[in-house]
This record gives C-alpha cells, structure tokens and sequence, in this order.
C-alpha cells in the first residue's frame, strides 16, 4: 500500500505527514505538483497545495493534477486532507474536490473523517466540535476567509458536493471494524456518496483507519490518516526520520500571520521574550517587496547568539481583524503574504537556517519564497507540527496550523539553550 496525499495548504500537509511518520510510515512532501519526471521513494507522498480559499475550479483543477501525479508514482490510496476544522465555504472547496476525485478514479463513495482528538476535535453525530463546542460557536467563527457557522459535518458536504452524506455512528464504530465497513456498505447501496465517521478518541480512529484501508479514496483530517498508517504498520517509527527532526544550526526566525485564537496567546507568550516587530498592513499594500526587505534587514540585525528568535507577525486579534477587513477587504491578506514572501526569500539569502512559521497561507507564502521544492518529515513536535528539512537547500521549517500548539510553542520550538 503507498499512499498520495492531496492537502489543500501548507500546514495541513506537514501537519498529515507528521501523523503519517508518527504512525510508522516514511514519508515526503512535495510543495506544489513536481514534473513529470520526479520520482519520489516513500511509502506515503504529500502534495501540498494552496488550494483552500481559491476559487473552487482551480482547487479541482489543481487536485487532479496532484492526482495525475500521485497515480504515476504507484499510489493505491488517494487521500484528501483538509482542516480538522473544515474549513470550507457552502460553496467549496472541500465538496467540489471530493467529487472530482471521485469521477476521476470512478469511485462511487468516500468518508468525511476532519476529527484529531488530541487537537480537540471530535465528531458526534456528524457534528464537529472543538474542545467542548460545536465548531460554530468556537473561535473559528471569526476566520476571515472561510468562516464556520454551521457545524453540521453531512449540512456542510450536502451544500458543497453532489449526493447525499449518511453518518456512521459512535455506536457503530465501538462495536468495531466490521460493523463500519457494513454500515458504509449498506449507506452506499441505499445512494449515499459521502459517509461521515464519528470519532472522539485514538481508539476511534484506530478503528477507522483498519476499516478503510482498502477504500481508493479516502478524506478527512490527519487523525484519520494516522490510524491508517498504525493499521498498516503497527505503529513503528521508520528509520532514518529522527534525523530531519533535527533543526539546523544557526540563525532563526519566528513569522506569524494566523490570526487564530491561540496564535493570539502564542505571539503575546512570546514578545514578552523575545524582538517582536508587528507588521504594518498599510505599508504591505503600498509595496510589499520593499517592506518585505526591510523587515528581513530588521530580523538579521537582531542579536541571535545568546537570544530567542526575533519574531515578525501579522497577527491580530479579533476586533482588529475585522478593522482591517473592513478598510481593506481580502486586499490587506494577499498584501501581507506578498509581504511574508519578500521579507522570507531575503532572509535566507542573508543567512536564516531555522523558520518557525504560523498559518497556512503564511507558510505556503514563505515556502514559496525560500524556493523549496520539498520536504524530509521527522517526528512531531506538538501534535500536527514536525520539523522538517527542505530536501534542495539548508534550511529547517516548523509550519504550524493557526490553532495548534500550546501557548509556549514558539518558546519550546527555541535551541534549549536560549529557552528561558
């Protein structure tokens, strides 16, 4: 069994691959769909896109290419991540590409599985809830591109993709593998096309992941995808993958642009420690590569010998954020990705090794401008987050998902001899 990952941002292709690891498989990460020629030894592939807030055509368009490519590299599993938040639209992205990668391989039925209970999200009822809310009334309220209001997993699949979503139950997967791959079978001959999976424990989706090993295509979060890989492994960890866990020497930095909850708490732990400059989103707007530069000049004019990271950040609370949005619209987050992108390709030009990077359009920004063509996962250093080597230059990444980590991560992400 080889499995290709399709995941719709950054984070969330670091995230899955870091669960993969951990779960027992080797696995790399490609940023971008590689040419035809590249050949890519692994026992799990993870491309990552950008593709979670751009137009729904294009996230298709670009899935199937990841598709044609993961098909040519011999996987026999074709799984789509997105957030263990969901985070979606009523109009996509997560629907649309399902469906299409269904038509592609001609597959009449998948799950919807976004759960990871060590990160707080569980699905019951087909509800998803984050900690002990409904996702609707948790912080994800407040994204500014994919706001989630409804926390109804099948309302949410039913409004994006084509067909009916059906529910395989809490009661069903604790009377085990059997029993959910009968009630799949059974919602699939009755019509349904999706089939979300309860889930509030490892167990759960140690279940699960046995369950669905030999479905072709495969979605949900990267809780899913680690009980896969324990199904097929055992659980023990590949050779060799300790050794991209470790971060290169040298300078670092810290780049936040998520705006989430816990990013929030994270940038506040962490300025009371280290150089913090707050970025100014006007003057990412009137030209963003010049910003970008003078930030990175700021960053290598920190001290680092005996100092935590500097740290750059867009983050915002949300009364500020929506300020911004109101003055700038969607305007102000393409500027400051442009902003990050400048300020990242410069930094590593000058001599930056270590990049500890929040948010998902932020490390697809600053990925882009480090030009790193793909990834050597290690092990996890929080749930979701491994670090990671770039495979074509000297530089180590930890990209993190807005609300995963702890309000220390940045800190604990610090060469332990700095760390207070």
């Amino acid at each position: 069994m080889k499995i290709g990952v399709i995941a719709d941002d950054f984070t969330g292709a670091t995230d899955i691959a870091g669960f993969l690891v951990a779960g027992g498989l080797t696995c790399v990460q490609m940023i971008g769909v590689p040419a035809d020629d590249t050949n890519v030894q692994a026992d799990a592939i993870v491309v990552s896109l950008k593709s979670r807030s751009v137009a729904a055509d294009t996230a298709v368009t670009e899935s199937l290419a990841a598709l044609d490519w993961l098909r040519g590299q011999g996987c026999t599993q074709i799984f789509q991540k997105y957030c263990s938040t969901f985070d979606s639209t009523s109009k996509g992205n997560i629907g649309p590409v399902a469906d299409a990668l269904l038509d592609a391989l001609d597959q009449k039925i998948t799950v919807i599985c976004p759960a990871l209970p060590v990160n707080g999200r569980t699905v019951f009822m087909g509800h998803l809830f984050v900690g002990d809310e409904l996702l609707q009334n948790s912080g994800m309220r407040h994204h500014p591109i994919t706001p989630m209001t409804d926390s109804s997993l099948i309302r949410l699949m039913e409004m994006q993709a084509r067909g009916r979503c059906g529910l395989v139950t809490l009661a069903t997967v604790d009377q085990g593998v059997t029993a959910v791959r009968d009630r799949i079978a059974a919602l699939g001959a009755d019509g349904a096309r999706y089939v979300v999976l309860d889930a509030v424990s490892e167990a759960h989706l140690d279940t699960l992941g046995q369950a669905v090993t030999d479905m072709a295509v495969v979605t949900g979060g990267s809780g899913l995808a680690a009980g896969i890989a324990r199904a097929v492994t055992g659980g023990t960890q590949p050779a060799g993958a300790a050794n991209a866990s470790v971060p290169l020497d040298g300078p670092g930095v810290v780049i936040s642009g998520s705006c989430s909850e816990m990013t929030n708490r994270q940038v506040a732990a962490y300025r009371k420690l280290a150089a913090t400059r707050d970025v100014d989103v006007e003057r990412c707007m009137a030209d963003a590569g010049a910003y970008g530069a003078e930030l990175a000049e700021w960053v290598l004019a920190q001290p680092q010998d005996h100092a935590l990271a500097p740290m750059v950040t867009a983050t915002a609370d949300p009364s500020r954020l929506r300020e911004i949005q109101d003055h700038h619209g969607s305007a102000a987050s393409d500027a400051v990705e442009k902003t990050f992108y400048a300020a990242a390709a410069r930094m590593a030009e000058d001599g930056i090794r270590r990049f500890v990077v929040a948010g998902g359009e932020t490390s697809g920004s600053v990925t882009q401008g480090l030009g790193i063509s793909g990834f050597a996962i290690g092990p996890q250093i929080a749930p979701g987050v491994p670090w990671v080597r770039a495979v074509n230059r000297p530089l180590s990444l930890a990209l993190k998902s807005g609300n995963f980590g702890a309000e220390d991560f940045f800190i604990t992400c610090q060469p332990k001899a700095l760390r207070p």
